[in-house]
């Protein structure tokens, strides 16, 4: 096992990743709630948790992945009333498409799928134990609460400030909502009293019909699947407050034990610079990009080149550049077959991670899934003049190692080469070596030096062009 490190946001800083005693990297990750078609903001966290998988995997990590469905909350049972259909008709049309939107974007299947209407019972039992401890107590209409001001260490994931925490905030938010926002908290619901407008969507518990809240099933299957403690719980951004802090809050009560040794969550996603709104007509879904003629594979590169712990900026140029990135792997791809003379890889031959070709990519993978640096060391590397005159025995093992990254490690498939001539590999080292570093100083958000990069590079008769998670080289053509 080739170890992999990754922001931790429980202790604020970068750890290895360590599987439990018996070897196996039990790993949980908040799916889907399932009243919509997924946009692209949720899919940039599914597809980054899966290109994190797939890292994991290849570098012989034993993982057992296990993403929910959030089949009952709110605006299921509202889809569901609206539509005069059962919510469990309703909720299964929807897991369909996201099911299809995954297998387009080759997301791994997880090891289980759980549905939170399949674990009532134990969701009751749950809430029951902490009633009887005193985390827990019962409203004047039926409903049970989380009472906040028994955990003391609530807040410490979100680094929320304590003060202001406790007191309830009814008055600024429903008491019994599923989703909350602000910057401060109160006590939640674990169990939801029926209402009226909840038709038959409940369920008959010891404190009469109702639903569980949207907290509450997290922590439940969670637990049911892999243990008390998680090795890694994985989610978007938006989720580290309040669903996150509630699902600590909820196991570590009752256990006493840590819920999850590991955080990975991933930064919101913009569109066109702003935040996504259907006021605003930018929740885009993959049906919607497919419609105007944009591969998935198209999408899948372009929600995974940024950096997870940035934000991310989605544009229908940045759909362009990524099938022009693409095009670029698969002409590389394409030489490393013709240098290798035609010759397959065999299984005995080093795997990628031993590949001297793209050792810096796999290594920029493994050190807190830097996807930008891996790829712009692969197009450093194709971009290379040394690249063109590979020996057979060195492009074969070069093709093993792209393919590895590429197609294995990123989940991405390469598309026919168009007719458009061969990669441009005229420029100089030392106008690469500059690139490079520019690159890198760039990634680290040192733009004034990054400029200075620039002019150098541009003094040497060459443009460079920054592209998501890469650069290009464009010769600068002098006016007669």
């Amino acid at each position: 096992m080739i170890a992999v490190s990754l922001h931790n946001t429980l202790s604020g800083q970068k750890e290895i990743l360590k599987p439990s005693a018996d070897g196996l990297l039990r790993v949980y990750c908040c799916g889907p709630t399932v009243y919509a078609a997924a946009h692209i903001g949720n899919f940039r966290s599914f597809l980054l948790q899966d290109v994190l998988r797939r890292v994991l995997e290849q570098s012989g990590y034993r993982v057992h992945w296990v993403r929910n469905l959030t089949d009952v909350d709110d605006k299921t049972i509202r889809g569901a009333r609206q539509q005069r259909i059962p919510l469990r008709e309703f909720t299964d049309h929807w897991i369909r498409v996201f099911r299809e939107d995954s297998r387009k974007l080759r997301i791994l299947p997880p090891d289980v799928e759980p549905r939170a209407t399949e674990h009532i019972d134990e969701q009751i039992r749950w809430i029951q134990r902490l009633i009887e401890a005193g985390f827990a107590y019962p409203d004047i209409d039926g409903s049970i609460y989380y009472r906040l001001s028994s955990f003391p260490s609530y807040g410490r994931l979100s680094r929320l400030p304590m003060e202001g925490l406790r007191p309830s905030i009814r008055a600024k938010c429903p008491h019994d909502a599923d989703e909350y926002n602000g910057d401060s908290a109160h006590d939640f619901a674990l169990w939801k009293a029926r209402k009226e407008e909840d038709g038959d969507c409940y369920w008959e518990s010891l404190w009469g019909p109702g639903r569980p809240g949207w907290h509450i099933e997290c922590s439940v299957m969670a637990m049911q699947y892999l243990g008390e403690t998680l090795d890694l719980h994985g989610g978007g951004v938006d989720l580290c407050f309040p669903h996150h802090e509630n699902e600590i809050a909820q196991a570590e009560a009752l256990t006493g034990k840590c819920f999850a040794k590991h955080w990975f969550h991933c930064a919101h996603l913009l569109v066109d610079g702003q935040k996504m709104s259907k006021s605003l007509g930018n929740c885009h879904t993959l049906q919607d990009l497919l419609d105007k003629g944009h591969s998935p594979m198209a999408v899948r590169y372009a929600l995974v080149a940024g950096h997870y712990r940035q934000p991310l900026n989605f544009s229908f140029q940045s759909l362009s550049m990524a099938e022009r990135a693409l095009q670029k792997l698969a002409r590389a791809q394409e030489q490393l077959q013709k240098l290798a003379g035609g010759n397959a890889f065999s299984k005995s031959e080093p795997q990628s991670g031993n590949s001297p070709l793209f050792f810096e990519a796999w290594r920029a993978l493994r050190d807190d899934l830097n996807i930008p640096r891996c790829l712009g060391s692969i197009f450093a590397i194709i971009a290379s003049p040394a690249f063109g005159r590979l020996s057979p025995a060195e492009a074969r093992a070069g093709l093993r190692g792209l393919e590895d990254i590429v197609l294995g490690a990123l989940g991405l498939t390469l598309p026919a080469t168009e007719a458009d001539g061969p990669i441009d590999i005229a420029a100089p080292e030392e106008v690469l070596e500059l690139a490079e570093q520019r690159q890198r100083v760039r990634e680290e958000g040192n733009f004034a030096e990054a400029d200075r990069l620039r002019e150098q590079i541009q003094a040497l008769g060459w443009q460079p062009i920054d592209l998501a998670g890469h650069f290009e080289l464009k010769r600068i053509r002098k006016s007669p």
